[in-house]
């Protein structure tokens, strides 16, 4: 079994959309994708700069026009074998997964991105940092006592925690034993309670949506388990916006689905490097260009 993975908010680079503009049917799509978001995603992909599309109103738009353009060119109109995504990545996983269209992804994840960065906006000012090694019950104790959140569980040893920035600051300064903490360029403190007001508007946004059942495998980031129900699959993705992305129980998921080898659409690299930790032997390919769809195409036609 394959399965197709959607990356999350940071995966997004300068530049990174140019090489896929040389196929026609990715351009058409991107335009499509941009026309139905509201958001001008070939230019953010081409010649927007690294400030600008750090902006969470771009970024997440971004990403998931990437994520379908790439994995529709890849599949074409076939839905994957198990597809999943890392936070946002879940509205690009959901589009080629069947429950819902292209177009409704793409109106939903630019409610997503502007709701997301005004809660962000509201308050006090909150961010983000990977935690990367360290004893896990070290690490959570180390949240704990400066009343942090571990927003994403990553698995293969990551860890982003979140929550006010002074204590973002001082996590930093004084990082659990055998760990590195590093400070993400974010908005503020995604997947926690600061971003209840984003679950509201997106919540508004999804009631005019008519979600399908996924035609195959589609997991969830609450859990890691999979959702069978269109419309359970649309409030996953809605509530998971102020709870803790689950990617390692994703990934734990697929090796007891016996999944034997992964596909990242672009921007590829970020799940790929986490599979190769927690996922081992697996064999993965990561589109970063057009020039990695053979050996995509070649990994799945071995793995059907």
């Amino acid at each position: 079994m394959i399965a197709l993975l959607c990356p999350g908010q940071g995966a997004q680079a300068p530049g990174m959309l140019e090489p896929w503009l040389e196929i026609p049917s990715v351009a058409a799509r991107l335009a499509a994708l941009s026309e139905a978001a509201g958001v001008d995603v070939v230019a953010h992909g081409t010649v927007s700069d690294a400030d600008t599309i750090r902006d969470t109103a771009v970024a997440q738009p971004l990403l998931v026009a990437t994520a379908i353009a790439t994995g529709r060119e890849l599949l074409g109109d076939t839905a994957p074998a198990l597809a999943a995504g890392h936070s946002v990545g879940e509205f690009g996983a959901a589009a080629l997964a069947g429950v819902v269209t292209d177009a409704e992804a793409m109106r939903l994840v630019a409610v997503r991105a502007t709701a997301m960065a005004r809660a962000a906006a509201q308050g006090g000012p909150t961010s983000m940092a990977a935690v990367l090694g360290g004893q896990p019950d070290e690490v959570e104790a180390a949240l704990a006592r400066h009343g942090l959140t571990a927003a994403n569980v990553n698995g293969g040893g990551q860890v982003v925690a979140a929550g006010a920035k002074d204590a973002i600051a001082a996590l930093v300064a004084e990082p659990p034993t055998r760990a590195r903490v590093i400070e993400l360029q974010v908005a503020g403190a995604f997947h926690t309670d600061v971003m209840l007001p984003a679950v509201a508007d997106l919540h508004a946004a999804a009631a005019t949506a008519v979600p399908a059942d996924p035609a195959h495998v589609l997991l969830s980031n609450a859990d890691g388990r999979e959702v069978a129900d269109g419309a359970d699959a649309l409030a996953r993705m809605v509530n998971q916006v102020a709870n803790p992305v689950r990617w390692d129980l994703c990934m734990e998921r697929m090796l007891a689905l016996g999944v034997t080898g992964i596909v990242e659409v672009a921007p590829g690299g970020v799940l790929t490097g986490l599979a190769k930790r927690a996922m081992k032997g697996i064999p993965s390919v990561a589109l970063k260009t057009p020039a990695d769809l053979d050996a995509a195409r070649e990994l799945i036609e071995a793995h059907a």
